[in-house]
């Protein structure tokens, strides 16, 4: 239903009161085919998205899917064909290829980050650094990807991150705090707290009452040490400073997972476009 209602609202946004680019100069009735093409080399995202927002604008298009989501594109491919009422393939034109280019983009990146570390054991994860009211998707081409999903919102996991800590009052206050708001509260989510430190992976060992451990900006050598610290007792989390060129040093570490924001704040989208064809 959220997925619905976003398809709803961005067509809303997009088209107004009425495309009048095309129904000034296109026939109610007349019908058209398009194909998506592929522009740039990357892992294909959204075709499920797509072949939903053309359901809403028209269910009478008729869409032969071709190369499904998850799937390597080379410049030249065509992913899908439409056929339909010219004004309704018009319409959600600009719509698909926002949201298709995006995700792709989004899962290129992800795969790129996937592929570094396929010899490990750690998994990828996205972080909150998402385009408002987009997060849905953005968080879906991660998973298209290969990576995994962290949290969604502030809700369904308390991370404890340096400014809970700081006005807190220090690493136990903080743990403790949040355990207690648990029990008050009869709610059973996962809680994480952030180390900046060696001696605050220590001092967390020492509180317990947590299931991950991040461990935010360690250079890959104190990482190592800290995940032998921790010896599996607790879930570890790298965070902070990592890029293509480090992230497999970092998983080498043996840390388990490791959140890199940039899979969704700062990717180049995929170059896709829309044509019409006889």
């Amino acid at each position: 239903m959220e997925l619905i209602e976003f398809i709803r609202e961005s067509i809303k946004e997009d088209v107004g009161p009425g495309d009048y680019s095309s129904m000034s100069c296109i026939s109610a009735s007349a019908k058209s085919k398009a194909r998506l093409l592929v522009k740039d080399d990357g892992i294909i995202a959204g075709v499920e998205l797509a072949l939903l927002i053309m359901q809403e604008i028209d269910p009478e298009l008729d869409v032969n899917v071709l190369i499904n989501d998850g799937r390597g594109v080379r410049k030249g491919d065509v992913v899908f064909t439409v056929s339909g009422k010219s004004l309704s393939i018009l319409k959600a034109e600009r719509l698909l290829l926002n949201c298709m280019q995006r995700m792709s983009g989004i899962a290129t990146t992800t795969a790129a980050y996937v592929e570094k570390i396929k010899h490990t054991s750690a998994r990828i994860l996205d972080t909150r650094k998402t385009t408002p009211l987009n997060r849905h998707i953005e968080k879906w081409a991660v998973r298209i990807g290969g990576g995994h999903n962290h949290r969604f919102g502030l809700y369904d996991m308390i991370m404890i991150k340096d400014n809970h800590v700081d006005f807190a009052g220090g690493i136990a206050a903080a743990i403790n705090a949040a355990n207690h708001f648990l029990s008050e509260n009869n709610l059973s989510i996962p809680i994480e707290i952030e180390t900046r430190s060696i001696a605050e992976v220590e001092e967390v060992l020492q509180t317990g009452k947590i299931q991950r451990i991040m461990l935010d900006n360690f250079k890959p050598e104190v990482m190592r040490e800290a995940v032998r610290i921790i010896s599996h007792r607790y879930e570890t989390e790298a965070s902070g400073g990592i890029i293509l060129d480090n992230v497999a040093a970092y998983a080498e570490t043996g840390v388990d997972f490791i959140s890199i924001g940039a899979l969704t704040h700062s990717v180049r989208s995929l170059d896709l476009s829309l044509k019409a064809f006889k």
